[in-house]
C-alpha cells in the first residue's frame, strides 16, 4: 500500500509552452501549467464545465523529452506526487505554491 501514498495521475492539456530552466551545474528543469476538465449537471439539468489548473515540474531525463516534443495545447498524461513550497515576494509577502513533481509522462493525441 505504501506505493499508493502521495500519487497523482492526470490527463490534460498544456496551457503554455514549457519553461526550461538551466542551472549552473548544467542540470535542467521543465515547468508548465496543465488543465484538466470536469463537467456535471446542475439542479436544473444544465451541463456545467470547469477547468482545473495544475503546476507541473519535471526534472531528470524527462526534461529532454519535454524540451524536444511537448508543446502548448498538447494532451499529456502525467504521474507524480504533490509537493508544496513557499517563497517571499519582493514586497515581503509569503506565498505558497502546490506543484506536481512529475515522474512519468505520456504524450497523447495530436497538438490542438
Amino acid at each position: 500500500m505504501s506505493t499508493l501514498r502521495n500519487k497523482v495521475q492526470l490527463i490534460g492539456r498544456l496551457g503554455q509552452e514549457p519553461e526550461i530552466v538551466t542551472f549552473k551545474d548544467g542540470n535542467k528543469m521543465a515547468k508548465f501549467s496543465m488543465a484538466t476538465d470536469d463537467s456535471y449537471k446542475d439542479k436544473t439539468g444544465n451541463k456545467v464545465e470547469r477547468a482545473y489548473w495544475h503546476n507541473i515540474v519535471i526534472t531528470g531525463g524527462l526534461v529532454k523529452v519535454v524540451e524536444d516534443y511537448v508543446k502548448k495545447g498538447q494532451e499529456v498524461a502525467i504521474e507524480g506526487k504533490l509537493t508544496s513550497r513557499s517563497y517571499e515576494t519582493k514586497e515581503g509577502e509569503k506565498r505558497y505554491v502546490t506543484e506536481i513533481l512529475c515522474s512519468e509522462l505520456l504524450m497523447l493525441g495530436n497538438k490542438q
